[in-house]
């Protein structure tokens, strides 16, 4: 018999969450603790520990964990990887430094980019050529390949990344060069761009193939300690990874691609916002989620997330596109709006109030938390500003220092601007929520979008904290609240299936494309696809499969994204390829030319498990008794004595006026005045503003 229960895990910069899912009654278990930044699975570890003894569940009652981190990021904005170095074609190894030379700040002169995680010393050219249909125009050289393998070693690096011309076509040469490695350097860890990347795009993809093999080696030791450490405790079942475009792998299968992860618990919130918003009738949702370190937005439409195969990392500039590590990897497309709750705020040259980038993190962690920090940061706003409990904090696990609050936004900002120590605070809070509001309808505006028809639905500790204050900026008429708001990324982790997507690069005119050797490519996907899934334990037939090709008008520089369906492609229907690219393109364009050639530039297969069920109706408890604090609301005339509601004790079809301040263990919802909020059968209150 199966174990009845399953553990999500999600390792922020602030806090770890968990939700422990209990197939038996359908209930859900959440704990937060606060992440431990030198040795992330100590925290880990202690969550799964305390939830177990908790709530009287045994080891041996846990089917498997699933498990997302920010480890492979901050490895790679921290530059806390390993020496690695690059093979490349010869007079190609300074492509990653040169980059594309577009600017992502045209006017300034002293634009800074990111430096290359490869210095050019470990950066080695050797004569091999193959031409863009992969064929060869010029053999390996293999003396020369023996004499960098036996440089890269001498020099100290502990991995390589290989990256040959137009290998996405033809991997020949990456694969030989990956034997000599073997051969000459046994102990090197390496990584090749037809394994990892088998697209078109030498920058990226070769900037894709240095940055998994910079972290492979801190991956795999960190998987290492965690696994024995899960061992330990007396788990026995799977430990499974959270993928940056929402599905999830085994364990054999994330230690081959970290840079897979990068995004990973961001992807898991967007699953479960979309849970959320069609529980509540909500197709169309702007996800914001704002935790300890950053905040994000995604849109999504009709239940799903806009997605892409783009991303960066290590922005030089936080949020400027083109100032960071280019990966070509599938992504959930989310954007960094503004700050999080532990992110510091001071006073700048021109007398304003700037939040972040750098953020107090879990150590010392904001002024309030009493571990050290004496800088202020939205916390504390929040805090003082009455929003959040100093006695509930976390449930009253974690009591929260108010006078520190305080002195810090005293000395570092109400001073320095003459003002009151709340009309400082007030200040940090609006600055955030404008920030948020203006990035977001950006990021909209980009997409063609009219934010003002989306739901908003806010997750992380600190997204139902701003949230009715950034919807009102943003014109938004509609919240959805979830239950367990705080720990929502380990919940979508559980309503995530085994999932991974294949891609290879194929550039090619559509009327000339060759049918029997395209079902091919897709056929040998499908089944490399179906044997990762085979090591999760997914049986084939349980398997669902999608085929998406990127397509383009011929001279067009950039490619949509459209579903192809599997008719079309069995019958070699060029039409029908071209009518699904043309729709997608009318989507996000709102116009088409009929009259130009389209090409194909690769072909995407992602092939599925089963999506788990989890159920959101959790059963109301016992009413707490009524309580109150005072809160800040400017509508208001200021302190206001505000009812706090325990969100537990709230039954199917609850009203709640605002101002109101509905209280959980890891979140607050701040309705303010004007507000009106509703219980559905979901769990979820639909506020209307």
């Amino acid at each position: 018999m199966t174990a009845p229960c399953r553990i999500g895990v999600d390792i922020g910069g602030t806090f770890t969450d968990f939700v422990l899912a209990d197939d038996r009654d359908g209930s859900l278990h959440n704990e937060k603790l606060l992440t431990t930044p030198h040795a992330p699975e100590e925290a880990v570890l202690e969550g799964i520990r305390r939830l177990l003894a908790r709530h009287g569940i045994a080891p041996g009652e846990v089917a498997h964990v699933i498990h997302g981190t920010t480890l492979v990021a901050n490895a790679l904005i921290e530059r806390r990887g390993v020496p690695t170095g690059l093979v490349t074609t010869q007079g190609f190894r300074d492509l990653v430094e040169i980059g594309s030379e577009l600017r992502h700040d045209t006017y300034d002169l002293f634009m800074q980019v990111p430096q290359p995680l490869v210095p050019r010393r470990h950066r080695l050219g050797v004569p091999e050529r193959m031409l863009p249909d992969g064929t060869v125009r010029a053999p390996l050289d293999e003396d020369a390949a023996r004499e960098a393998a036996r440089s890269l070693a001498a020099a100290g690096v502990r991995a390589v990344a290989v990256c040959f011309l137009h290998a996405f076509r033809n991997p020949a040469h990456e694969r030989r060069m990956a034997e000599i490695l073997a051969e000459e350097a046994p102990g090197l860890t390496v990584c090749l761009s037809s394994d990892l990347v088998p697209e078109i795009g030498e920058v990226e993809r070769a900037s894709t193939t240095i940055c998994n093999a910079y972290v492979l080696p801190v991956f795999e030791t960190y998987v290492t300690r965690l696994a024995d450490g899960l061992r330990g405790l007396g788990l026995t079942g799977p430990l499974y990874l959270m993928l940056s475009d929402g599905g999830t792998v085994g364990e054999a299968t994330a230690r081959r691609h970290p840079i897979r992860l990068v995004q990973s618990g961001p992807a898991g919130g967007v699953r479960a916002t979309a849970l959320y918003g069609q529980a509540a009738g909500a197709p169309d949702i702007l996800c914001f989620d704002m935790g300890g370190t950053t905040a994000k937005a995604c849109l999504i439409e009709g239940g799903e997330p806009l997605r892409s195969l783009d991303f960066e990392v290590a922005r030089v500039d936080r949020f400027r596109k083109g100032s960071g590590l280019p990966l070509k990897v599938p992504v959930i497309e989310m954007i960094e709006i503004g700050a999080g709750g532990g992110s510091i705020a001071q006073v700048d040259r021109l007398g304003l109030i700037r939040v972040g980038p750098e953020s107090a993190s879990s150590d010392p962690g904001p002024a309030c938390y009493g571990l050290g920090g004496t800088r202020p940061t939205v916390t504390d706003a929040d805090l003082v500003l009455g929003y959040l409990g100093a006695g509930s904090f976390l449930g009253g696990d974690m009591r929260l220092d108010v006078a520190a609050a305080e002195r810090a936004i005293e000395e570092h900002l109400a001073k320095p601007l003459g003002l009151s120590v709340v009309e400082a605070a007030w200040a940090l809070h609006e600055t955030v929520n404008g920030n948020m509001a203006q990035a977001a309808a950006i990021h909209a505006l980009e997409k063609a979008r009219r934010i003002e028809g989306y739901a908003m639905v806010p997750i992380g500790g600190a997204g139902p904290v701003h949230a009715a204050q950034v919807c009102r900026k943003l014109g938004i008429g509609t919240l959805v609240a979830p239950a367990g708001a705080g720990v929502a990324s380990a919940f979508g982790f559980l309503a995530s299936p085994v999932s991974f997507a294949f891609v290879r690069g194929w550039v090619a005119p559509l009327a000339a494309l060759d049918m029997v050797a395209l079902r091919a490519t897709i056929a040998g996907m499908e089944a490399e696809g179906l044997a990762m899934l085979a090591e999760a334990g997914v049986a084939a037939p349980d398997a669902t499969r999608r085929v998406t090709g990127a397509l383009r008008y011929v001279g067009q520089g950039f490619q949509v994204e459209a579903e192809i369906a599997a008719a079309a492609i069995a019958a070699g229907d060029r039409d029908a390829m071209r009518a699904a690219f043309e729709a997608e393109y009318l989507r996000q364009y709102g116009r088409t030319e009929p009259a130009l050639p389209v090409e194909c530039v690769s072909w995407q297969v992602v092939v599925s498990g089963p999506v788990p069920a989890l159920r959101l109706d959790a059963a109301a408890a016992a009413p707490a008794a009524p309580r109150s604090r005072p809160a800040w609301f400017p509508e208001a005339g200021g302190f206001v004595d505000t009812p706090v509601i325990d969100r537990a004790g709230l039954r199917v079809g609850d009203m709640v006026e605002g101002p109101a301040l509905v209280e959980e263990r890891e979140s607050t919802l701040v309705l303010p005045p004007g507000t009106r909020a509703r219980r559905d059968a979901a769990g979820n209150l639909v506020v209307s503003l």
